[in-house]
Order: C-alpha cells, then structure tokens, then sequence
C-alpha cells in the first residue's frame, strides 16, 4: 500500500471521528424535553408556553372579550372571566397573531394604541390585531387598556417600509446560508439537503456555550463559527469525498443528503427535545424610526450579514482558492487539467459554507427568535428558492435571490395571511422562472 493511500484512509478516519466527536458533544450537553398532556376547562393543552394578561376599561375589568391566538400552524381562542383575567397556551416560542374581537368589546370602546405593551407590532393597520411573541421566559403578559374613540390606523406607506426594512434584515442573514449551499452546489454539483442542519448546528453550539455553560455571548458566537467550520470539514472529509471518489452519481449523494439531514435533524430533536430555548438578549426592546421599529440587535445582525457578504465576495473575486472556486464552479475538468487541486479547494468551500451556516444560525436564532431542533429545515425550502431564484452555482445569484425573497416574504403579509407568506416567496421564483428559466444571473447552457 503506498504512502499516499494510507494518508488519505488516515484522514478519512480522522475526519470520520471529529463527526462523532461533534455528534457526542450535542449528547453530552443536550437534554431530552418533555411535553404535558394536561388540558384546562376551556379545552386548551397546557404547554410550558402562554400568553396572558388582564383586559380593562376606566380601570374597571372587561368580561366576555374574545381573544384569538394564530401562528405556526396553531390557533386558539378564549375570552376573558369576570375579573378581565384571560390566558392562552401555545405549543412552542414563537411570533403569533394575537387578535381581540371588536365585536366583544363595549360600544364605542377600543384597543388604545398608546396603551398597548411595549414592543408591539400592529397588524393589517389597527391596534386590534398584532404580533406578539415571547423574551427569555416562557410567558408573556399582555394587559390590554381600553379607551372610547376612533380606531388609530397606520397609514399603507408606513407599513411598506417597515415590512422592506423587516423584508432586507431576512434577507440578509437567509443570503449567508444560500451563497455557501450555493458554492457547494457550484463546485461539486450537489444539492446538500443536510445544509439546513449546518445552520440549526450553529444555533446549538452558540446555546450550549451561553444558555448552558453560561459563557459570555461573544465567545458562543465565536464557537459557533469555529463549530461550523469543523462541521463542513468533518462532513465533506468524512462522507462527501469518498462517495465522490467512488463514483456516486448526483442523485445517489442528493439522497444520502437527504438520509443525512433526517439523522441529523432527530438527534438534535431527541436532546434537545421539541421546545424552542433562547439566546441570550432575545426579544430586546426595539427603537422607532419613525414608522420603523429596530432592535439593537436587529441592527447588529444587518451590519455584521453585510460585512460578511462583502468578505465572501473579496474571497471570490480577489484570492487565488476563491478564483479557482469559480474556476471549478465554471468548468472542473478545465480547472483540474490546469493545475488546480480540485480536492483541496472544494474542502475550502465546505469550511466556508459551515461557516457562513453557522453565522446565519445565529441570526436566524435572534430573528425568529429561538433555537429550536428544526430551525435550519425551515430554511431550507427558502435556501433553494433563493438559489435557483439567483441563478444555480452563483454565489452572487443567491445574494441576490435571497434579498428577493426576504423582501417578498415579508411585503406579502400586507395583503396574504402571515402563515401564507413563505408561498408567496415560491409563486414569485415560478413567475420568474418561467420567464428566466436560468435564474437572474445564471448562463444559458445548451442542452443535447
């Protein structure tokens, strides 16, 4: 046996051990959950998660007031006793649509905008339906304060910017995820299916080093990052390489990224249980802008989604492993017969891609927010719509595709329900596609 193919078959088991070595690391740290199947008089499941509060008017409580609960696939609904006292339990954190039934409400009384609780975001231009969701705990109080007078609307331009500025924060953190699935997919043909499970990876390693450990927030990011690299690398040096070295068709390693993302995706599950856990800071209070409502951490994600968009693309367009990253993406049997290490470049772009994974991880943690065990599938349908939306194998497509998208989604809950606005973002990428069927800046090729 030559030295060459120990070498490889050495590293093949190194890389093949760091992927357990990650995979002990979520048994060790991660518990299972636990769900209760108690239910309360009015039919509703207790959870550990519910929204609660007291409705009142001239400080005097409001009996009989419907309150309705949407979002992520749920919906409930009670009404207030005789103390104004209501309470609505949620199978998991998440953003929903809290809405109080005007038609319950005493004549000529109202949901009083400048009364409402601070953070929240009124829907469909009045204070009588709009977003809640929950900070660091698992309950959170609304006491609503009634008052006589006119419904207070918000105009349709005020909502346009907030949803395009909402629309540009998603977009950003969804283009790290799609412009490393996209390299990946540009230099080795693969649709990695397990991608979204590098992304729920580095919300998992940021958990475990500040919920868990309680290490302080910087350095959780910084292992998340350092997480996601050795994810991408373990993972291409452990699976992908040899299935490529053996021959494997396109379709046979797309199916074993399917068998991978599964495997993944229920070991996360079965330690960390079905319950959405949260980072640090989460749910902070936002800053107006006028008619736009930030939070600090909003902020933060933006400028840190753009710098790192900008270091992808000095990456690509300025460094001798970027250009040869393209150079493979255009043509690998040129690239391999002009000198460039196939192999070696392609391990680059799987660290790459785990990283940018990871990044988006983290972000996605903060903006949704929470760190739940099928946070990156949520993704993914998203992912692959940016992609093809961009153009296929093009980094710089799936930027642009992933703003499209992002944009979309959010602008579309002015018109559609907000459990319909991830289908909006795929009606979009058919029209498109039907009339650029290469993407927005993908190249023609010739078929037969």
């Amino acid at each position: 046996m030559s030295p060459t193919i120990s070498a490889k078959r050495s590293g093949n088991r190194w890389a093949i051990a760091l992927l357990g070595t990650l995979l002990a690391f979520a048994i060790l740290v991660l518990q299972p959950g636990a769900a209760s199947a108690d239910t309360t008089d009015d039919g509703q499941e207790v959870t550990d998660f519910y929204f609660a509060g007291v409705v009142t008017f001239d400080d005097e409580p409001v009996e009989g007031v419907v309150m309705t609960i949407k979002g992520g696939g749920f919906e409930g609904e009670t009404e207030t006793d005789a103390e104004g006292k209501w309470r609505l339990y949620v199978p998991e954190k998440d953003k929903y649509t809290l809405t109080v039934d005007e038609g319950t409400l005493p004549d000529g009384v109202i949901v009083d905008a400048a009364l409402l609780p601070p953070g929240t975001q009124p829907i469909a231009g009045t204070t009588a339906s709009f977003e809640v969701e929950f900070g660091l705990t698992g309950t959170k109080i609304m006491n609503l304060f009634l008052g006589e007078g006119q419904r207070v609307t918000v105009s349709f331009i005020d909502q346009l910017l907030s949803r395009l500025v909402g629309g540009l924060n998603f977009g950003l953190l969804l283009a790290l995820a799609s412009m490393g699935a996209a390299l990946i997919y540009g230099t080795t043909r693969l649709s990695n299916f397990a991608h979204a499970e590098m992304v729920t990876w580095g919300g998992l390693v940021a958990l475990v080093f500040t919920s868990f450990w309680d290490l302080p927030l910087w350095l959780g990011i910084v292992a998340a990052v350092v997480g996601g690299g050795l994810f991408g690398w373990g993972m291409d040096a452990g699976i992908w390489r040899p299935l490529r070295h053996r021959g494997l068709g396109i379709v046979q390693l797309m199916i074993v990224s399917i068998g991978l993302s599964l495997a993944l995706r229920y070991i996360f599950q079965y330690f960390i249980g079905g319950s959405t856990r949260q980072l640090p800071g989460a749910s902070p209070q936002p800053i107006q802008f006028g008619p736009i409502s930030l939070s600090y951490i909003d902020l933060i994600a933006m400028g840190v989604s753009i710098a790192v968009i900008l270091g992808v693309a000095y990456f690509l367009t300025r460094t001798r492993i970027g250009k040869a990253t393209r150079a493979i993406s255009d043509n690998p049997q040129l690239a391999a017969a002009s000198g460039i290490d196939v192999d070696k470049v392609i391990r680059y772009v799987w660290i790459l891609s785990g990283v940018l994974a990871a990044i988006s991880g983290v972000l996605w943690a903060y903006f949704r927010p929470g760190v739940k065990w099928d946070m990156g599938m949520q993704m993914l349908l998203l992912i692959f719509a940016a992609i093809t939306l961009g153009g296929l194998g093009t980094a710089f497509g799936a930027l642009l595709g992933s703003l499209i998208v992002g944009i979309v989604v959010e602008v579309s809950t002015l018109w559609v329900p907000s459990d319909l606005k991830y289908a909006s973002a795929l009606v979009v990428l058919i029209v498109i596609l039907l009339v650029r069927p290469q993407g927005l800046l993908g190249r023609k090729e010739r078929l037969g």
